[in-house]
């Protein structure tokens, strides 16, 4: 990245916030994650719209919790959006040294095997707040492609850009599609996360905690490529770092029905996000689009 490129004023804040980044990573992981809750506990408060937004999106998917009980699940997310500060921290600017001591992994046999066995292979993923700095442990033990959206601020997305190059990563933007095909043809695996609202005309509406939502189908696509394995991948953070655990391939993945191959992969990340629920991402709008014209939630 070239730094003169993104001298005009308005990029002043970002480049106050890179540099808050490269604070926070020095600090501890217990100092980060205090902190990070005091800071999500300020944005529960002043970010009505997403505040909003993840109270309906919570109370629609665990019909069973009273409305308390919703109001604390909300409450924990934004405390977990305050700490995915830090993280992202740490996967930008954290020593790898110091990365390796604050994480386990688990099932790391499965890619490996897969690997060895010249399988082609999608890493199902979901759209947690530890993603970014799930990535960063991943990369420091296996060689993948990232497919990422670009961030709307050109000076970060060209840090984020940069920081995962440097880092080992492979970065392949989510509307390239011939460039996904082709390093996934060429054996380097791919982190691939389906669970966000792109539209109607890209989707099927299958079952996602009980509603009818709106979900892509690339993945099944993409695993009809000739020997290629599915592998579920999910990641949190503990009470002393973090957990990455791979799974077995998904079986009999994909059929010829698309809805069945999205229940698939619907059904999968509901049990990632039941892992940790307080740590994935409520305050996208999952379920903007309706099926049949049914009245939005939002």
């Amino acid at each position: 990245m070239k730094k003169q490129t993104f001298y005009h004023p308005k990029f002043i804040p970002t480049w106050i916030l890179i540099s808050l980044m490269k604070l926070g990573a020095r600090l501890s992981f217990k100092t980060q994650v205090a902190m990070g809750k005091v800071m999500g506990r300020i944005l529960y408060r002043v970010l009505g719209k997403f505040r909003r937004i993840a109270l309906i999106n919570i109370t629609r998917c665990f019909p069973d919790k009273n409305q308390t009980e919703v109001k604390q699940l909300t409450k924990q997310h934004f405390e977990s959006i305050g700490i995915a500060f830090f993280e992202s921290s740490n996967c930008f600017y954290l020593d790898s040294t110091k990365l390796k001591q604050r994480y386990n992994i688990n099932n790391a046999h499965i890619l490996e095997e897969a690997l060895a066995q010249k399988k082609k292979v999608i890493l199902l993923v979901g759209h947690f707040t530890t993603m970014m700095l799930a990535g960063r442990m991943l990369l420091q033990n296996f060689e993948f492609a990232d497919v990422y959206r670009p961030q709307n601020n050109a000076l970060f997305d060209a840090e984020m850009t940069q920081q995962f190059i440097k880092h080992g990563s492979t970065m392949i933007k989510a509307n390239d599609s011939r460039a996904l095909i082709k390093i996934l043809k060429s054996g380097l695996p791919i982190w691939y996360a389906p669970d966000q609202d792109l539209g109607k005309k890209r989707s099927v509406f299958v079952p996602f905690f009980g509603i009818q939502t709106a979900t892509i189908n690339a993945t099944a696509k993409l695993a009809k490529i000739d020997n290629t394995v599915v592998i579920p991948l999910t990641f949190s953070r503990k009470k002393l770092g973090y957990e990455l655990n791979f799974s077995y391939a998904i079986e009999n993945y994909p059929t010829a029905n698309d809805t069945e191959n999205a229940t698939t992969t619907n059904q999968i990340l509901e049990q990632q996000i039941l892992q940790a629920p307080e740590q994935y991402l409520w305050i996208h709008r999952r379920f903007k689009s309706r099926p049949n014209s049914e009245e939005s939630f939002y």
